[in-house]
């Protein structure tokens, strides 16, 4: 079966899209991770579905690059935004459903094939000191840890060691974001993801939890963060007041192409 399909990055975290609402497209986990190879399909860090929901533009529904059904993808929420205005799914401001519930999106720019979108997230939770550092759920479960030197730090062994440490059995394991202070409300973080099992050049759920992190840890004045990931610049914003509430993740996302898959090639 023949499917159109985008493909799309946010900072340097890449996923296949697919306009799924005719439900033409069945995501086998098998299926879907030899898509997200980058030697012998089309190369991504995931896949997403934009699928019909009842009183929502769509539902985005997310799959890791090795094949299962995953948790909330920050980036990839942000992603499919400019996807569906792209597609007519959706006009500038617009609403989805996602695993961990509903969102609200807004294209703030879009220069044909690029744009900057604004996110927004759910209310993290289950904020607590664990294993020499952060644990917090940000729609997806985070560890962080903060470092002197982003640089030097093994991120993929060390990542590896952590994502699977008992203390995070109870949540499949962990993301692990290492994360350095380089000013007030500036960080500087590196992110090994689980499903990927490997360092991504940015995280949107990862940035959320570094500027959670941050905000108890370092800074408790500071609403709003700068966030630099390996391949783009994210911000975080969260509403005045204690608490971290009204969480909006706002950074760049591109169409880098558009093209038809043969699933009988897979």
């Amino acid at each position: 079966m023949r499917i159109e399909f985008g493909k799309y990055e946010g900072a340097g975290n890449d996923f296949v899209i697919i306009d799924n609402r005719e439900k033409r497209f069945e995501p086998q986990p098998a299926l879907v991770a030899a898509l997200c190879d980058r030697r012998f399909g089309i190369g991504a860090d995931g896949l997403m579905l934009l699928e019909e929901e009842r009183g929502a533009d769509f539902r985005m529904r997310y799959f890791n690059s090795d094949g299962p059904e995953a948790t909330m993808c920050g980036n990839g929420g942000r992603c499919i935004a400019l996807f569906a205005f792209h597609v007519g799914a959706a006009g500038e401001r617009m609403s989805f459903v996602a695993v961990d519930g509903p969102h609200r999106a807004e294209v703030l720019s879009c220069g044909g094939d690029a744009g900057r979108i604004a996110l927004g997230m759910t209310e993290p939770h289950g904020l607590a000191e664990a294993e020499g550092g952060w644990f917090v759920d940000t729609g997806s479960p985070h560890y962080v840890r903060f470092v002197e030197d982003t640089e030097r730090v093994d991120v993929r062994g060390e990542g590896r060691r952590i994502r699977h440490l008992p203390a995070f059995a109870g949540t499949g394991g962990v993301n692990v974001n290492f994360v350095e202070v380089t000013g007030e409300g500036r960080l500087k973080v590196r992110t090994y993801e689980r499903g990927v099992e490997d360092e991504t050049l940015a995280c949107g759920t990862g940035a959320v939890a570094v500027a959670v992190a941050a905000s108890r840890a370092r800074f408790p004045q500071v609403r709003n963060f700068d966030v630099q990931a390996r391949g783009g610049l994210l911000n975080v914003a969260f509403a005045a007041g204690g608490g971290f509430a009204d969480v909006r993740l706002t950074g760049p996302a591109r169409r880098v192409f558009a093209g038809v898959l043969d699933t009988e090639n897979f």
